[in-house]
């Protein structure tokens, strides 16, 4: 099993420096995932290729409604976590004699591209689907240059 620390150390700046120019914004960003997530398995997950440039994360969440969960990116990265919905006594939960179907708080974070975007997200039948696109910008897509 590959761990953490040695996925870290695989991209261990000094030691590539001399091989990679302007990437150091990229080291910086596999340093970060790998020193600051959590290992956990919660939610579990898959990345489905849709097409060339689109993904889809889909995350099981059985027994979470869509108003407790929430979609958002933060500086290049896909972030799904549970809202704080504070429930009254009087609510949903006073009836409750046993809770054994747990909705524990989570926070799941994905990195995403540069140029990467999300295009929607829907809940059907516990399951939330995050379609991802690439949208590369003209001036990077590849151009031919007329020889004179």
């Amino acid at each position: 099993m590959v761990t953490s620390r040695a996925i870290a150390n695989l991209f261990d700046r000094q030691s590539l420096a001399p091989h990679f120019v302007g990437f150091d914004s990229l080291f910086d960003r596999l340093n970060e995932h790998y020193s600051l997530h959590t290992t956990t398995n919660f939610p579990p997950y898959n990345i489905r290729k849709l097409e060339e440039n689109k993904w889809q994360v889909e995350v099981a969440l059985a027994g979470y409604d869509k108003k407790d969960i929430e979609v958002k990116t933060i500086e290049g990265n896909l972030v799904v976590e549970t809202v704080d919905n504070e429930k009254t006594p009087d609510g949903e939960d006073s009836a409750l004699v046993h809770r054994g179907i747990s909705q524990r708080k989570f926070s799941r974070t994905w990195s995403m591209a540069d140029d990467a975007v999300v295009n929607r997200a829907k809940m059907e039948q516990g399951m939330l689907y995050v379609e991802i696109e690439r949208v590369v910008p003209e001036e990077k897509k590849p151009k031919l240059i007329k020889i004179s």
